[in-house]
Parts: structure tokens; sequence; C-alpha cells
């Protein structure tokens, strides 16, 4: 709820749209890593569709849910969150797959050209975001504990948003990859 009222606020051009540099300490980079996790899902529905690969894959899925939760507790952070973080970018990438199969499939059109290879070419790209990710949510670990963790990124996700020029089915998508980064109770 409070997102939304913050985006209302930020689009009616009530409340002020930071500068990067005055965006949120750590909290640019972070929704940056996130919202390129986000646009890799165009390569990833690109790579499955038409093919008999399912936009679901537990045996991936569960290999870097593993892989964040060893890696935190070298970089300080509990490793539920960090795994909670990640199911999130995961669900994130399935809502761009599924919005696009849809859009491909209603109009054949824009479906895209090429296909590119899940092993050589999307895989690494993700991995090298994943590994980004976890670096910033220790970096930001302090300030993803205050209590105006919320607001600040929030105002971070409509600026990165705005800056990408996302559309509805990447922004939603967006705001479902940072939505467990706060960890304030």
């Amino acid at each position: 709820m409070r997102l939304r009222v913050l985006g209302v606020l930020l689009v009616a051009g009530l409340l002020a749209v930071p500068t990067p540099a005055s965006a949120s300490s750590g909290f640019w980079k972070l929704t940056e890593l996130a919202a390129q996790r986000v646009q890799i899902a165009d390569k990833v529905a690109a790579a499955k569709f038409g093919t008999p690969s399912p936009i679901d894959d537990p045996v991936r899925e569960r290999q870097i849910l593993d892989s964040v939760a060893a890696k935190a507790p070298g970089l300080g952070l509990d490793a539920d969150g960090v795994v909670r973080f990640f199911r999130d970018q995961i669900e994130a990438n399935k809502v761009v797959q599924r919005g696009l199969y849809a859009r491909w499939t209603e109009h054949p059109g824009t479906r895209p050209p090429g296909r590119p290879d899940l092993a050589t070419e999307v895989r690494p790209l993700i991995d090298r975001l994943n590994a980004g990710l976890l670096a910033e949510l220790a970096a930001t670990r302090d300030t993803r504990a205050r209590r105006s963790c919320d607001v600040r990124l929030a105002v971070t996700v409509r600026l990165v948003d705005a800056r990408r020029g996302l559309d509805r089915l990447h922004s939603v998508a967006l705001g479902e990859a940072v939505r467990s980064a706060c960890t304030h109770p």
C-alpha cells in the first residue's frame, strides 16, 4: 500500500524524484541490478518459447537458492532472508516470462526473431547479476534494516523504473523482485 501511495505521489509530481546519487545509499545499485535481472527474463522467455522447456525450472531454481544460501553467512547475511530475496527474483522473472508468452501467443508478429542459448548466453548473465545482487544485499544490510527502508526503496524503484522506461509488465516484476529487500521488523 505504501508503495502504491508513493508511486501516485511521484507520478502526480507531489514528491521530488531523486537523482541516482541521492536515491538512497546502496539502493540504486541493488534496484538497478534487480531491474537488469527482470529484463533478462526476456531472453529466458525467448530461449524457452515454443520449446518443451517449461517456465518453471525447479532444478535450476534450487541450484540458485542453494548457492546464495551457502554464500550468505560469509557475507554476514541471514541465509533465510537471502533465499527469500532470490525467490522473489525468480518469481519476478517468471511473471515476465508468462506475460511475454501471452503477448507472443496473442500477437505472433511480436515474437523475438532468435532463440538465445540458455546455457551459454543467458545463465552466465543471470549468474553475474546474482553475484552482484548478493554483494549489494551485504553492502546495504544496515540500510535495509532501517524503518525508512520501504520508502527509500520505493522511491529508488520508481526512479529506476522511469529511467529504464519499463513497460507495465517489467515494472510490476521489478516491484516483486525487491519486495523482501527490507528486513526491519
